[in-house]
């Protein structure tokens, strides 16, 4: 399976923290855009072109690291549920 880093998302080299810049939130390299930000307006159903019209700091691979990080994160944090016993 490739995963979003194979497909040349390097979201690292675009999400930084910092405790100097927004608290330490993770934001996008060269911005005050935290990566929660972006992240809420995807899950609201914000197109990638409304996002870049309401922070027009980002570009549209900051965009896709947010989806990728976020794709990385589901597939280390989320548990397997336990196999179910047959009777």
């Amino acid at each position: 399976m490739n995963t979003a880093r194979d497909k040349g998302a390097h979201y690292l080299d675009r999400i930084v923290r910092d405790r100097q810049i927004c608290g330490g939130q993770p934001v996008f390299r060269g911005t005050r855009v935290t990566l929660r930000t972006v992240l809420a307006s995807l899950a609201e159903g914000d197109s990638i072109e409304e996002i870049l019209a309401e922070f027009p700091t980002l570009k549209r691979e900051d965009v896709r690291a947010a989806i990728a990080f976020a794709a990385a994160s589901a597939e280390e944090d989320l548990p397997v549920p336990a196999t179910p016993q047959i009777r």
